[in-house]
């Protein structure tokens, strides 16, 4: 009988301990701790880069299971920022991202497998410009801890090449642009 007592703790104590390690995170963007960045060749020459200013999301993850990690982020295209009003203008027009038409970007992640040392890949469907597409993330996981105000935080960083011309967004800058890398920086708060 203590046998089977014993075990009945033993067994809660692990079942309750995984329960306790699932939680559900909110992307801390008003606390501006997350972006979504972006680089791109500029004719060969040099480097664009700029940033969605404002998106929002949520995200799961349990570090007993964290192949069970999911993720749904929606971007505010409109929010684009290169540091150069006139440029963001003609990024925002139809020759780009047609934001008038295509509001928003979303990603929602499909599976996550993880590579056992705080890495991964993230796959979902991404939709930009109005089309989807699967894609495939590399995700890094940079910490997790308390807060000084009494929270619980969780950070991850990601990166993806895209094509452009893939999401129908075909304006010719050249050889050297046909790809833009984008750089995620999340932290969110677990709720």
């Amino acid at each position: 009988m203590k046998k089977l007592a014993l075990a009945a703790v033993i067994s809660a104590s692990l079942f309750g301990a995984t329960q306790a390690n699932a939680a559900d995170y909110v992307i801390d963007t008003d606390g501006a701790h997350a972006f979504v960045q972006f680089k791109i060749s500029h004719l060969g020459y040099s480097w664009l880069l700029g940033r969605f200013n404002d998106f929002e999301g949520t995200f799961s993850y349990d570090e007993a299971n964290p192949s069970a990690a999911k993720v749904d982020v929606t971007i505010d295209v409109a929010s684009l920022d290169s540091n150069h009003a006139e440029r963001d203008k003609h990024l925002r027009s139809a020759d780009f991202f047609d934001v008038s038409k295509y509001p928003q970007a979303k990603f929602v992640s499909t599976s996550y497998t993880p590579n056992g040392d705080g890495t991964g890949v993230m796959k979902g469907n991404f939709t930009l410009h109005g089309t989807t597409k699967e894609i495939a993330i590399d995700v890094k996981e940079i910490g997790a801890g308390q807060d000084p105000w009494g929270g619980f935080r969780r950070g991850f960083e990601g990166s993806v090449t895209l094509t452009p011309a893939e999401f129908g967004m075909d304006y010719d800058l050249g050889p050297a642009s046909e790809t833009v890398e984008i750089f995620l920086s999340i932290e969110g708060i677990r709720q």
